[in-house]
């Protein structure tokens, strides 16, 4: 028997995206094992591998078809995208779907002594950087002639060494900044994971399994937040009780045996339920209020 042609998708081999990454496709469903060089990840009920990867690289593995799918940051896609177009190569690779996890920006930082006056205060200085073509777009939008410094890693340390009067890196808690004394003064990019595929066309069965993916992928992100709600309401309340229903469509009304004055309310909630929403719903009548959280969905 013919096996099936298989699936590549790259994501970070370790980072901030990577446990989530893997998290993201247990949940819809993939079972792997792990080969012995922690780089390969075989899937046993999908034919899709999973290559562990440089972040940087995995934009340039999509885009040479090497592997048809890859997670990574926006940040990484935008960095690649303009550093093609600046050697004259067209970005192919495709942005699928932002991911919910990843979350991050990309911002200018100055020593917290340091007076800001605005974009303008930047002409002239120099700028730290490992995203030197997102920073240099972002100075040019702004008709600032500064010098970009393209460093490798330790960017938030540059000013002290001398290297640089200031940074652009990626910030998420503020806490690498706070202790390099350096404070935020302007949010270049914001960032988060995106899914990318190749510019390529594949085989109808892996097409097929492309598209089956991005649909789990879908259905885990819609229901992350979300929860089933299920309660009884008097008739009479129905119209107010749906409106508090955070996020939900029409809700299921199911008739209660033995009564007629009340009914079964069931919703999915696409957002936060909190006890404020529960407070709310019994003062206006609903009773035997449950809430369960939703693991899957299909739209």
């Amino acid at each position: 028997m013919d096996t099936p042609p298989r699936l590549k998708l790259a994501i970070q081999k370790s980072g901030r995206l990577t446990d989530n990454s893997l998290d993201l496709l247990v949940r819809c469903g993939l079972k792997y094992s792990r080969a012995k060089d922690q780089l390969l990840c075989f899937g046993e009920n999908m034919p899709l591998d999973v290559l562990l990867v440089r972040d940087d690289d995995i934009p340039d593995l999509v885009q040479e078809d090497v592997c048809e799918l890859g997670i990574v940051g926006l940040n990484v896609v935008e960095e690649k995208r303009l550093g093609f177009r600046a050697r004259g190569v067209e970005p192919l690779f495709e942005q699928v779907m932002t991911l919910d996890y990843g979350r991050c920006r990309l911002s200018v930082a100055l020593p917290e002594d340091q007076r800001y006056d605005g974009p303008a205060s930047l002409a002239g200085r120099r700028i730290a950087t490992t995203y030197p073509n997102i920073l240099a777009r972002w100075l040019a939008d702004r008709g600032v002639a500064a010098q970009v410094v393209t460093l490798s890693g330790a960017v938030e340390i540059a000013p002290r060494l001398g290297r640089a009067d200031l940074i652009c890196d990626l910030v998420s808690t503020g806490s690498t900044l706070a202790a390099n004394h350096l404070r935020e003064v302007e949010t270049v990019l914001e960032s988060q994971a995106v899914l990318i595929r190749t510019p390529v066309p594949v085989a109808e069965e892996k097409r097929e399994w492309m598209d089956r993916l991005v649909k789990r992928m879908d259905g885990v992100q819609q229901v992350r937040e979300s929860k089933y709600i299920m309660l009884h309401a008097p008739r009479e309340a129905l119209p107010l009780i749906a409106s508090l229903l955070p996020g939900s469509e029409h809700p299921t009304i199911v008739p209660l045996e033995g009564t007629t004055e009340k009914v079964a309310v069931h919703a999915v909630c696409r957002e936060n339920v909190f006890w404020e929403t529960l407070e709310s719903l019994k003062a206006a009548g609903a009773s035997a209020i449950l809430v369960l959280p939703v693991e899957k969905m299909l739209p």
